[in-house]
């Protein structure tokens, strides 16, 4: 398929000679108000997106004439009704501030108007203070409190954040009816598309297996050049990537591979990298979802995140003597993550739909267990290869909609948990968990089988996250709350597959 105007406008963008981030345009690491209104004069920016997120992880925005930008709005704020937000302020106390980061300044390169992108935090115009449910100053709070911990200096993240592309989507849910549709001309059910049907367009063939994408080349990836298209994207925008490919889904689902940055920046990266998959599908006439769990028997989408800590520019990971090369400390951290592992569902399987992927099989790292190489375990220790910069260890059971600034912070107060208290992650598993037997499978501890159970989960178990105010109690509740609404939407709500089981009882 030709590429459309707008996947050429943003391809041309994207491999041009104009400096699309602070960073280049300044060049130095820490720009301020007066280098962004620089590069805004000398890329003739029109508008300027200031874009926050809300507390269930969505990107919200509103758009600002140039002519309204001064270096007065990054120290007083931009103000805006923080009622209609999901999870803020009540409409009692609605009015709210905006302070763009003039770090994240970016060249947005999906509006038509020349547009900067700035990331904001979010303030309370009277006490002029943080506010307490903006999760990016959750994250801001995770990373001081790391380094007045003594124990590091740095905690990088690199997650790996799968998605699935389709050609068609349709849902819908009214008293008498419900269904969803999703279609992709790469699907298997596709293989007999156009069979007996005159004037049907030609079916080339070359569909992928059920759960065999991973990752046959051209022609069955049929979506190569537009995640090349994504890359070449984000790494204009300053997200340095590594591979990308198709995944398992052979209706398909694809990643791509960032490479680790500290655990704000990652925050705001993995926001960036969201929202250029979803806008560069957009153009292409494509739809991305970061839907666990889309497609009925195949592979869901997951967010395996990888973690380690540093200090003094050295990691605290390695150690050649023990197990999986892992030091007595990052063991601890992993035994945090395993100890707190079903209260960090709570903020990183997020969903109803999250608990339709953690399900046994389908590649489903159910198991709150350790283990080098084994891909069924909550927690893997990655080998492919020996050196000490590259030791890190894999948290596997969240996935991609997970609110970023919440989720990386609260694994980091997990871990973190474990090293203050000494904790030991118990006999790793390095045979296939699914051969286990059943006597030996009911020792192991398993992730929440539903969202209402992750909920329970967090609310008995929440102390470790409100160490350094890092999380509120405030925060806290307003999370259960909502997330336990969400689940109850579901519950209420008659499924068409009840009607195949006892329509006619």
């Amino acid at each position: 398929m030709s590429a459309t105007p707008q996947q050429n406008a943003i391809h041309d963008l994207v491999v041009g000679e104009e400096p699309l981030t602070i960073e280049k345009f300044a060049g130095k690491d820490d720009p301020d108000a007066a280098d962004v209104l620089a590069m805004t004069e000398q890329l003739g920016v029109r508008m300027v997106d200031l874009k926050f997120t809300d507390v269930p992880g969505t990107w919200q925005h509103m758009t600002l004439s140039i002519s309204g930008l001064d270096e007065d709005a990054f120290s007083d704020g931009l103000g805006f009704d923080g009622s209609s937000i999901r999870g803020f302020q009540q409409i009692s106390e609605s009015d709210m501030l905006l302070m763009p980061d003039p770090t994240t300044a970016r060249v947005d390169p999906f509006y038509s108007t020349r547009t900067l992108s700035l990331i904001c935090n979010v303030i309370d115009p009277i006490t002029r203070e943080a506010y307490s449910r903006d999760p990016r100053y959750v994250a801001q709070k995770a990373e001081r409190h790391l380094a007045a911990s003594g124990v590091a200096d740095t905690a990088y993240f690199g997650p790996e954040a799968e998605f699935y592309v389709f050609d068609h989507v349709a849902f819908d849910q009214e008293p008498h009816s419900a269904y969803y549709e999703v279609d992709t001309a790469e699907a298997y059910w596709n293989r007999g598309a156009g069979f007996g049907v005159r004037g049907a367009p030609p079916n080339v063939g070359h569909h992928p297996r059920s759960q065999e994408g991973y990752f046959p080349v051209p022609p069955m990836d049929t979506l190569g050049d537009l995640r090349s298209l994504m890359v070449m994207t984000l790494e204009a925008l300053g997200v340095p990537c590594e591979f990308h490919h198709h995944e398992v889904g052979g209706p398909g689902q694809g990643e791509i591979d960032l490479r680790f940055q500290p655990l704000l920046r990652m925050s705001d990266t993995l926001m960036m990298h969201k929202y250029i998959v979803k806008n560069v599908a957009r153009a292409s006439g494509k739809s991305a979802t970061f839907l666990p769990k889309p497609i009925f028997e195949e592979n869901g989408s997951g967010m395996h995140v990888h973690q380690s800590l540093w200090k003094g520019g050295n990691t605290l990971m390695f150690d050649e003597n023990g197990y999986a090369l892992l030091s007595e400390l990052a063991l601890s951290y992993v035994a945090g993550l395993l100890e707190h592992g079903r209260a960090l569902m709570a903020f990183c399987a997020p969903a109803p739909n999250s608990y339709r992927r953690l399900v046994p099989g389908y590649e489903a790292p159910v198991n709150l267990v350790h283990s080098q190489r084994n891909r069924s375990a909550a927690v893997r220790i990655p080998m492919y290869l020996s050196s000490p910069k590259a030791k890190r260890v894999e948290f596997r059971p969240p996935d991609p909609l997970t609110n970023p600034y919440l989720g990386f912070s609260a694994m980091l107060m997990a871990g973190l948990d474990g090293i203050k208290r000494g904790l030991e992650p118990g006999t790793p598993i390095d045979t296939d968990l699914y051969e286990l037997s059943d006597e030996e499978l009911a020792q192991i501890v398993n992730v929440p089988s539903s969202l209402a159970e992750a909920m329970d989960a967090l609310q008995s178990d929440h102390q470790f996250l409100l160490e350094g105010d890092v999380f509120t109690s405030d925060l806290i509740e307003e999370w259960i709350s909502y997330k336990r609404a969400e689940a109850k939407e579901i519950d209420l709500r008659p499924h068409p597959w009840e009607f195949v089981q006892s329509y006619d009882g």
